[in-house]
C-alpha cells in the first residue's frame, strides 16, 4: 500500500482529501506545518507528499520543497503541490514546477477535483492512470 503525507493547515482539506485518496486504497498521515510534515516526511518515508503552500507563513511550502531535495534522505520524494496562492494573493500568472526553483512534480490550484488529483498522484508515483 502506497503512503502519502499531506501537509496542509486546513483541516477540512487533509479530511476530504484523505477521504478521496484512502478510497482508492492509499495509507494517508497529515502534518498542520511544514516543520512537523518535514519531521514525519523523515520519519514515515512516504511514497509522496501533497503539499499545500499557505501555511504558517505565505511561501512554507516552497522552502519545505527546497528542503525535501536539499536532503539526501527525502531528495527523491514526490512532491505535488496544492496551492490557492494565486487566488489568494491575486496573482495574475500561476507556479510550474522548476528543478532549481521549485522542485515539485505538480503544481495543482485549491480546489481540485479528485479526479484530477487522482491522476496527478498516480503520474507521480509512477503508476498507468486508470480511465
Amino acid at each position: 500500500m502506497k503512503k502519502i503525507l499531506i501537509i496542509d493547515d486546513d483541516p477540512d482539506l487533509v479530511s476530504s482529501t484523505t477521504a478521496v485518496l484512502e478510497s482508492k486504497g492509499y495509507s494517508v498521515a497529515s502534518a498542520p506545518n511544514g516543520k512537523e510534515g518535514y519531521e514525519q516526511a523523515r520519519k514515515l518515508k512516504p511514497d509522496l507528499v501533497l503539499l499545500d503552500v499557505m501555511m504558517a507563513h505565505d511561501t512554507e511550502g516552497f522552502e519545505v520543497a527546497k528542503k525535501f531535495r536539499q536532503d539526501p534522505a527525502t531528495a527523491n520524494l514526490p512532491v505535488i503541490i496544492l496551492t490557492g496562492i494565486r487566488k489568494a494573493k491575486g496573482l495574475p500568472f500561476g507556479y510550474e514546477p522548476d528543478e532549481d526553483w521549485l522542485p515539485v512534480q505538480a503544481v495543482l490550484e485549491k480546489p481540485v477535483k479528485p479526479e484530477v488529483l487522482l491522476s496527478q498522484v498516480e503520474d507521480a508515483l509512477g503508476k498507468t492512470v486508470k480511465k
